[in-house]
C-alpha cells in the first residue's frame, strides 16, 4: 500500500512552472520515482522526476529557544555565542525588480490577480488554484549558494512562490562557475548570495528574492521561524542538526541535501504533515487508521461530481529528525523481510552515514588520500552496512572507492536531478494534494537510481519527538557529550578499531 501511494504521488507530479530559465540546466520534473522500493531512474535523457526539548536526541531543554543555538555553539566549536541580529528584511518593504523597478507583488493567500491566472495558468490546470495560493503564499530560505541550491531555487522561483531568501557568506570562486548557472566571471570575488539573487530575479520578478550574506553561524534559532520551509544544502552534519533542532522547536518544515559527484540525498523532516488524496471511490470502504508505523488515514470524505462518487482521503505521515534518521536508524520491517529488497539498498547509504560520521568526530573535514582516512570510512562504512543488515557482497571496494573519489565535486545533471526532485516535493508539499518524500532519498549515480527509504527510531514519531524529555539545565552546564550521546568515534570505526 505505502509503495503504490508513493509511486502515484511521484508519476502524478507537474511541471514545476510556466516560464522558461534562459540557462540549458532545466529542471528535472516527470519522471518514475516509486516509493519505499522504488524503480530504477532512466538515464539515457537524464528524465527524473524531479520551550520544549527534542526527545530522543539528548538536547537538553532551554526556556529561550535561542539559548539552546548559544549552548550548542559554545560547546561544539567553542567560537563564541550566537546571537538574534534579526537580519530579516520587513515584509512590506518594496522589491526592486529588474533595472531596479518596484515590482508589484501579489497579496498572498488572499487570491491571482488576472496576471497570475495568466502567467500560472499551465500550472492552475494541473494542480488548481487553491494549491496555487498555498504556493504563492510560501516563504522559504535557501542556505547555501552552490550548484543544487541553483536548480531548486531556480524552479521554485519558476513555480511562483512567494518569497526566497538566500542566505550564504562565502565568496565567488573559480571552482564555482563550472556546475553553477547564476555565475560568472564577472562575479568572481563577490558574495555568492548577492550575485546569484541578481540572476534568481530575473526569473520571475513576481517572487521576492533577498540575499542574506552573513553566515548561518551567525543567527539564532529564532531566525527560521521567518519562514514556512527551510532548505539547507550542501552542509556538514553537524550543523544539519543544529538547524532542524531550530526548525522543530518553532514547527517549521525542513529539508536537507547535498551531493558528492555522483551521489548524493536528500531528507525531509515535515514533523506532522496532512494531504489529501482525491480518487474515484471503489466498492472496498477506505478505513480510518493507521496504514503504515509514518502514515495515518484520519478523515474520508465523499461527494457527487459528474454522475461519479469522489472519495477524498486525507492521510497525515509523520517524521523524524536529521539526527536520529541519519545516524542509527534502521530500514524498516518489510525491508528486513526480504532478501530480496535488502540486495537493492545502494550501498550510497552506508557510504552516506559513514562520511557523516567521520564529519562528525573530524571536525567537519571530508576524508583524505592518506591511509588513516581511508581505512577509518572503509571501517565505518562496512559498520554501517552491517547496522542497516545489508548483505556484505553489496558493499565492494570498487563502490567505496568511486564514493571518495567523488567527494567534494559536483556534477550539474546530478544537480539537476535531485534539485528538481526536492523543489517539487516543496510544491506538493505547499499543495497538499500528493503524498511527499518519506524521509531519505539516496541517488546513486553509477546505477541511475533514486530510492527512497523511511529511516525512523524505535519510539515517538512527529511531534511526539518533541516532548519534554531531559529535565531544565542552564546553559553553562551544557557539554558535548549531552549535546551527543551517541558515540560517533565507536560508530565511525566500526566494531574493529574498537
Amino acid at each position: 500500500m505505502e509503495n503504490r501511494d508513493q509511486s502515484a504521488a511521484l508519476n502524478q507530479q507537474p511541471p514545476l512552472g510556466d516560464t522558461q530559465a534562459a540557462e540549458t540546466n532545466q529542471p528535472v520534473q516527470d519522471g518514475n520515482v516509486t516509493g519505499q522500493g522504488a524503480q530504477p531512474l532512466t538515464a539515457p535523457s537524464m528524465s527524473l522526476p524531479p520551550n520544549n526539548s527534542i526527545a530522543g536526541n539528548g538536547l537538553p531543554t532551554f526556556p529561550n529557544p535561542d539559548d539552546t543555538f548559544t549552548a550548542l555553539h559554545q560547546s561544539a566549536f567553542n567560537n563564541g555565542a550566537f546571537v538574534n541580529p534579526n537580519m530579516m528584511i520587513p515584509p512590506n518593504q518594496p522589491i526592486m525588480g529588474i533595472n531596479n523597478l518596484a515590482v508589484s507583488q501579489p497579496s498572498n493567500g488572499n487570491g491571482l490577480s488576472a496576471d497570475d491566472i495568466a502567467l500560472y495558468d499551465r500550472q492552475l490546470r494541473l494542480w488548481g488554484m487553491e494549491a496555487q495560493q498555498k504556493i504563492q503564499s510560501a516563504n522559504i530560505v535557501i542556505i547555501t549558494m552552490k550548484a543544487l541550491a541553483n536548480e531548486i531555487a531556480k524552479n521554485l522561483v519558476l513555480a511562483g512562490i512567494g518569497s526566497l531568501t538566500v542566505v550564504d557568506d562565502q565568496t565567488v570562486t573559480e571552482a564555482d562557475l563550472g556546475a553553477q548557472f547564476f555565475l560568472s566571471k564577472e562575479n568572481l570575488g563577490q558574495n555568492r548570495a548577492e550575485a546569484a539573487v541578481v540572476q534568481i530575479q530575473k526569473l520571475n520578478p513576481r517572487v521576492k528574492v533577498i540575499a542574506d550574506s552573513g553566515s548561518i553561524m551567525t543567527k539564532g534559532a529564532s531566525f527560521f521561524g521567518n519562514f514556512d520551509i527551510v532548505i539547507a544544502t550542501d552542509l556538514s552534519p553537524t550543523l544539519l542538526a543544529f538547524i532542524n533542532t531550530a526548525t522543530r522547536l518553532h514547527n517549521r518544515q525542513f529539508y536537507a541535501a547535498g551531493t558528492y559527484g555522483f551521489y548524493g540525498y536528500i531528507f525531509c523532516d515535515l514533523i506532522e504533515h496532512d494531504y489529501v488524496l482525491q480518487r474515484d471511490k471503489s466498492n472496498v470502504p477506505t478505513a480510518i487508521g493507521p496504514e503504515t508505523r509514518t502514515r495515518s488515514i484520519i478523515k474520508v470524505e465523499t461527494q457527487k461530481e459528474g454522475g461519479k462518487t469522489i472519495e477524498k482521503v486525507q492521510k497525515r505521515e509523520l517524521y523524524s529528525t536529521w539526527d536520529l534518521a541519519s545516524e542509527t536508524s534502521l530500514l524498516p520491517p518489510e525491508y528486513l523481510r526480504s532478501k530480496r529488497r535488502l540486495k537493492a539498498v545502494t550501498p550510497a547509504l552506508s557510504c552516506l552515514r559513514a562520511l557523516w560520521a567521520f564529519q562528525q568526530v573530524h571536525n567537519d573535514r571530508f576524508p583524505g588520500p592518506v591511509k588513516y582516512d581511508l581505512e577509518a570510512f572503509t571501517r565505518s562504512a562496512t559498520h554501517n552496512h552491517q547496522l542497516l543488515s545489508l548483505p556484505a557482497e553489496t558493499l565492494r571496494s570498487e563502490f567505496l572507492r568511486s564514493f571518495l573519489q567523488n567527494i567534494g565535486s559536483e556534477i550539474a545533471p546530478v544537480t539537476a536531478i535531485l534539485g528538481g526532485q526536492l523543489a517539487q516535493d516543496v510544491i506538493n508539499v505547499r499543495g497538499q494534494r500528493q503524498q511527499p518524500i518519506q524521509n531519505m532519498v539516496i541517488f546513486d549515480g553509477d546505477k541511475m537510481e533514486a530510492e527512497i527509504y523511511p529511516l525512523h527510531p524505535e519510539g515517538n514519531l512527529g511531534r511526539a519527538q518533541l516532548e519534554l524529555s531531559t529535565p531544565m539545565m542552564p546553559v553553562g552546564q551544557v557539554d558535548a557529550t549531552q549535546i551527543y550521546p551517541i558515540d560517533h568515534t565507536t560508530m565511525m570505526m566500526g566494531p574493529a578499531m574498537q
